[in-house]
């Protein structure tokens, strides 16, 4: 799976070159924080918030738990994690690539890393327009 890195200019770029652009990428500090919850809880899946208690945080459970339908759409697998978010909010957000990355603070109240003293993050950067025509055509947008 591909991670995010910091181009020289200070943009996150992904570290692998695929002519299709994944739409969730995640940083070393969201990996490490997904291996430590998996060691305690197993498999994880993930649902972006769109409002309501939890702002708009991405929110850890473990695998199953969230109840997903037709409502909502699979963005990516992160590190064996389906990546989630409603249709509607996708609609706002689908031109826009998501970047998982941690930092201090407390989670969501039901999301699996509250209470770690770290919280997942969604950091974010607009595809060019070469990478949308391109997720247009693999009918991903």
């Amino acid at each position: 799976m591909a991670h995010a890195e910091t181009a020289g200019d200070g943009t996150t770029v992904a570290a692998e070159n695929d002519s299709l652009p994944q739409q969730v990428l995640t940083t070393p500090a969201a990996v490490a924080l997904m291996e430590s919850l998996k060691a305690k809880h197993g498999p994880l899946m993930f649902h972006q918030s769109g409002g309501c208690c939890d702002g708009s945080s991405p929110m850890c459970y473990p695998l199953g738990e969230f109840m997903t339908g037709d409502s909502d759409v699979l963005l990516e697998t992160i590190e064996d994690a389906p990546f989630y978010m409603s249709k509607p909010q996708f609609e706002y957000w689908k031109h826009t690539q998501l970047i998982l990355d941690v930092v201090p603070g407390r989670g969501g109240m039901f999301s699996l890393e509250n209470g770690e003293g770290i919280r997942f993050l969604i950091r974010s950067r607009v595809f060019t327009d070469a990478e949308i025509a391109s997720l247009r055509v693999a009918g991903r947008i």
